[in-house]
């Protein structure tokens, strides 16, 4: 196993792909592997360049993935780790996990002489655990603004055209009536009378600050709640995007990888797949914040522990760390598989590929003394501020939880 993949140095990864004659991206699944993606895919599309594009759940997918064989001239671009023996001469990584893989897309763009188109990018960035328009990502938001593809106004950044509906299925954010449409519209509805056509810059402002309040009012609503609001509250609108804002396209950027990549995919390289999309990003976050509500929790020494029965562990780690973890860490345990989240930059790599050791260890001794070399059943996957595992559902939550808690 080996979470910290290498990334390919922009001269050997731009004359890789530009003599390719067929290029398999091989992606993440996150929203920020799936803007990499489709900012890739649409420079080789302009480029009149074959290109296939994969979204893989875990590292040994995508290693699988990797190895098979290709045609002479095919090239490779793996976005997210992958095994490293898994290394052909034909292969381009995109494997940092201190900065959002999109940002590397975007060096790559560039150098093979191609646009990266700013509004995705940006989405990708923010899906990445990163604000946009901060530190590398500066340039971006000020060309998007330059062509006038955005501008910062009140309101929350929500991927729909009706507020409500935006902030009800969001998982950017956490209030009492989260998950619930009809919930939202009442406890919203001194804020919006239900046109959204005729909303002003008063009417945005006053349903931000009622979302706020409730967010960071709500009963154990970390201190860590209001800085998330911070960051919903005046998105930067997209009116020539899919979506109404930036971090509203990068919610079911994220919301789509985990649950229909195949959209998802379509969506980052521009297709018309918004209503679909849209589909999938409520049900996302319907079943998230049903799965928080309901959820047990513990409270360790730099992690906070979320047991959930059923639903995107990923999305209720991430969710959890961002507005009820009074911890930086968060590990989510659902039924054979969990997710850590953190407020902090620290890549995970080591932590989560650790405990995936320790989980697999057992089996592997097991299958040793019976020469049993059918495999280990233990996947994880490693991105920017988040890591996801599974595993055997008969392992036992406290055999993760202290495998995480000792390598946390």
């Amino acid at each position: 196993m080996s979470t910290e993949g290498r990334s390919a140095e922009p001269a050997s990864a731009t004359s890789a792909l530009e003599s390719a004659g067929f290029v398999r991206l091989v992606a993440r699944a996150d929203g920020d592997g799936l803007a990499a993606s489709g900012l890739l895919a649409t420079a080789l599309d302009e480029r009149g360049t074959p290109f296939q594009v994969t979204v893989c759940r875990t590292v040994a997918d995508r290693t699988e993935r990797v190895r098979t064989p290709t045609n002479e001239g095919d090239v490779t671009v793996v976005v997210g780790t992958a095994d490293a023996a898994a290394d052909p001469d034909d292969l381009v990584r995109l494997a940092a996990t201190d900065r959002p893989a999109t940002l590397e897309a975007v060096d790559l763009v560039r150098e093979i002489g191609a646009t990266p188109e700013p509004v995705l990018a940006l989405a990708g960035v923010v899906a990445g655990g990163s604000e946009p328009g901060a530190g590398e990502s500066e340039w971006l938001l000020e060309i998007a603004r330059e062509r006038g593809l955005l501008e910062q106004r009140p309101g929350v950044a929500v991927p729909t055209a009706d507020p409500i509906d935006g902030v009800a299925h969001s998982t950017r954010l956490r209030a009492p009536w989260s998950g619930d449409l009809d919930a939202a519209r009442e406890a919203l509805s001194d804020a919006f009378d239900g046109d959204h056509d005729g909303l002003d810059a008063d009417d945005r402002r006053a349903i931000g600050s009622l979302v706020a309040l409730d967010a960071v009012g709500a009963d154990g609503a970390s201190d860590a709640a209001a800085e998330t609001v911070g960051r919903a509250v005046r998105p930067y609108a997209t009116p020539d995007a899919p979506f109404e804002t930036i971090g509203g396209f990068a919610d079911v950027l994220e919301a789509l990888a985990r649950t229909d990549p195949g959209t998802g995919t379509a969506l980052a390289m521009g297709h018309d797949v918004c209503d679909a999309a849209l589909d999938g990003w409520r049900a996302h976050g319907r079943r998230a914040h049903a799965a928080l509500a309901d959820a047990s929790t513990g409270r360790y020494d730099g992690l906070f522990v979320v047991g959930i029965d059923d639903g995107p562990v990923e999305a209720v780690a991430r969710i959890a760390a961002a507005t009820r973890s009074p911890e930086p860490a968060v590990l989510a345990v659902g039924a054979g598989e969990a997710a850590i989240a953190t407020r902090d930059a620290a890549s995970l790599g080591a932590t989560v590929e650790g405990v995936a050791r320790e989980l697999a260890a057992p089996q592997q001794e097991a299958d040793a003394a019976t020469g049993d070399d059918s495999g280990i059943d233990v996947a994880y996957d490693v991105g920017h501020r988040r890591g996801y595992l599974r595993y055997d559902p008969d392992v036992d939550d406290s055999t993760i939880i202290a495998a995480v808690r000792n390598l946390l």
